[in-house]
């Protein structure tokens, strides 16, 4: 099947979706998704970042589609097209979902142990409104231990339920959830419940913000301060790949993750033995660096990046006075006098 996404065509596979396929494109054109994960079966639908307008349906029935569909869950068909980056219809509307994303966030960064990795970040620097219409009280929880190794903080919380699934299909007798409903709905575990799973470690490398926290390395450090470096081990939990990122300051291990793509998801699933127990850089065999996250908040303005030169086109007249102020200033046509003479 041939589908067109903001210009460009790909052949793509009947059962691809239209994020797959952007993502099989590549580029800006690929839609932001906060809940979607291509790891987690069922994933995706919830947060309506990744909207999309379809222009053309197919070939059989060319007429576009009247609302703007969710990317991640709508299939693609031969001939269709689609409009993305390119189209203001749909820049409004991803501006209008981040806006309600951060109706209830707190905008805590310079505290959260998330800034700098965080996709709610990058998705309000791109898109978000600098100032705030919500005079609304926003809704606040306690912060919950919820593990020995992880601490849940509700506030930052988006629902996009990635925990929930990958607790569902990495681990067994999930206990932990969605509770209540509408604007009281929360994530939170059965009463005197606590997770305590050999890889519920995992639920902190897929939550989008920093609603779930690594109590190990919580307010130790920020993560551009620390190196990421690739490194594996063999390790014997099973499930477990062994291959991980460790972020380094210094000599000193601080964390460990799972290693992400470029957008931001999880290779291979780790146990919580290889992310909290082995922080020596003994037990690791260290690979090489990481490089830098391509589009980050922290990476705005990098050195690294190509930039263009800036050029002012103006016309001459404009810049006249300027010219005859600086020659008044240097006094370029008035010979320099010295007093040799001694009194």
């Amino acid at each position: 099947m041939k589908v067109t996404i903001d210009g460009q065509s790909i052949d793509v596979e009947p059962g691809t979706t239209i994020l797959q396929a952007a993502r099989m494109i590549g580029g800006d054109l690929v839609p932001p998704a906060m809940c979607y994960y291509s790891k987690l079966k069922g994933s995706g639908g919830k947060c309506r970042c990744c909207l999309v307008e379809v222009s053309k349906g197919s070939e059989a029935d060319p007429r576009p589609m009247p609302k703007l569909m969710a990317s991640c869950v709508t299939g693609c068909m031969d001939g269709m097209e689609v409009n993305s980056k390119s189209s203001d219809r749909v820049t409004e509307a991803r501006k209008s979902v981040t806006e309600f994303l951060l109706i209830n966030h707190p905008l805590d960064c310079p505290i959260c142990d998330q800034a700098g990795e965080c996709d709610l970040q990058n998705l309000s620097f791109e898109h978000g409104n600098p100032k705030s219409r919500f005079i609304e009280e926003k809704r606040t929880f306690e912060p919950e231990d919820i593990g020995p190794n992880i601490q849940l903080h509700m506030n930052r919380c988006i629902l996009c339920q990635r925990c929930v699934q990958v607790a569902d299909q990495l681990t067994d007798n999930r206990v932990h959830g969605v509770l209540d409903r509408g604007d009281h709905a929360n994530i939170s575990t059965g009463i005197s419940k606590a997770i305590d799973n050999e890889f519920s470690g995992n639920m902190i490398d897929v939550c989008p913000v920093g609603a779930l926290t690594d109590k190990t390395f919580r307010f130790k450090s920020r993560v551009w301060f620390n190196k990421p470096f690739n490194a594996h081990r063999e390790c014997t939990t099973p499930g477990c790949c062994g291959k991980t990122t460790v972020w380094m300051f210094g000599g000193e291990i601080q964390r460990v993750t799972g290693r992400k793509d470029e957008y931001h998801e999880v290779e291979e699933f780790i146990c919580n033995s290889c992310r909290f127990d082995h922080k020596n850089v003994s037990d690791w065999v260290i690979e090489g660096p990481r490089e830098f996250e391509k589009d980050s908040v922290i990476n705005q303005n990098n050195y690294t990046q190509k930039l263009e030169k800036v050029e002012i086109d103006t016309e001459k007249n404009i810049l006249l006075g300027r010219d005859i102020d600086r020659k008044k200033i240097s006094m370029a046509a008035i010979p320099l006098i010295t007093n040799d003479k001694k009194s």
